[in-house]
């Protein structure tokens, strides 16, 4: 897959949000999760829809291509996706996957230029358990410790393993230098996780955010995920987007679009062929 140029944007507080474009087509925006950035979340997705979409694979404040900015919370990324979106001039489909998808639907509730939403698996804070929570944070203790050491991968590997169902970690873990790749970010993802629990605010997905969603959004879900706080955040968007459409696929997790990306290639093309034209 033959690299073709960069898009760059600057949000409102002025940091850079940059991202390569591949293919021909409408044009698409794939949004990354935590441990990644453009580049590393979708090189495996790409292919499948280079022949159909013009990919924009925009990397998040302090990460990839983008600029750095000590703002890491939910909204000012919020409004990184949008002044991205926004400067590409003509209406785009939008793509989240976990983190991502959070930052998606909060995007499409935000700006008119999103025509039609895919997030898969969406992170939602609102509807974590008390056992998921505890869980989660003892994960990410040992996570953050391993970091402290020194111990980058094995710190990206910890929080890996939390959200990837076994399938998934065997496939990460047989890519050292993806996990190497990928432990460049554990510091920004800590200061992420910091903030969106220290955050008293509105997040992008409060109910009353994800009702001013006014395009097509697709809700895409994995029969194989391993935490069930990503299923309990899918059925959360499902309740309070308008016009949400549900899609589990069978057999793939959190992280399908890794291993299995012609199944979640499948779904987008689908759900976007048939998206209004628009106005």
């Amino acid at each position: 897959m033959e690299e073709q140029r960069i898009h760059r944007a600057v949000s409102d507080d002025g940091t850079e949000i940059a991202g390569r474009i591949y293919g021909q087509g409408p044009p698409l925006v794939l949004i990354h999760g935590a441990m990644a950035d453009g580049e590393l979340e979708w090189g495996e997705l790409l292919p499948w829809l280079t022949d159909r979409f013009t990919c924009y694979v925009p990397s998040m404040r302090g990460r990839g291509l983008s600029g750095a900015h000590p703002d890491l919370s939910r909204e000012a990324r919020v409004r990184d996706v949008a002044a991205f979106v926004e400067s590409i001039g003509e209406p785009v489909g939008l793509v989240g996957v976990s983190g991502g998808g959070m930052l998606a639907l909060g995007t499409a509730a935000r700006t008119s230029a999103v025509t039609a939403v895919v997030a898969s698996e969406p992170v939602v804070f609102e509807v974590l358990s008390e056992e998921v929570l505890a869980g989660f944070w003892e994960a990410v203790g040992r996570m953050a410790a391993a970091a402290e050491q020194g111990r980058a991968a094995e710190a990206a590997g910890t929080f890996l393993a939390l959200i990837a169902n076994d399938e998934e970690v065997a496939a990460l873990s047989a890519d050292p230098e993806g996990l190497e790749a990928v432990a460049q970010y554990v510091p920004v993802d800590l200061e992420e996780l910091r903030e969106a629990f220290e955050f008293d605010g509105p997040s992008p997905t409060d109910p009353s955010v994800l009702q001013q969603i006014a395009v097509p959004t697709l809700l895409l879900h994995g029969s194989r995920t391993a935490l069930s706080w990503f299923t309990d955040s899918t059925r959360h968007a499902a309740e309070h987007v308008p016009d949400a459409t549900v899609r589990e696929i069978t057999d793939i997790g959190h992280l399908g679009h890794l291993v299995h990306p012609d199944r979640v290639a499948g779904e987008l093309i689908a759900f976007l062929a048939a998206a209004p034209e628009p106005a």
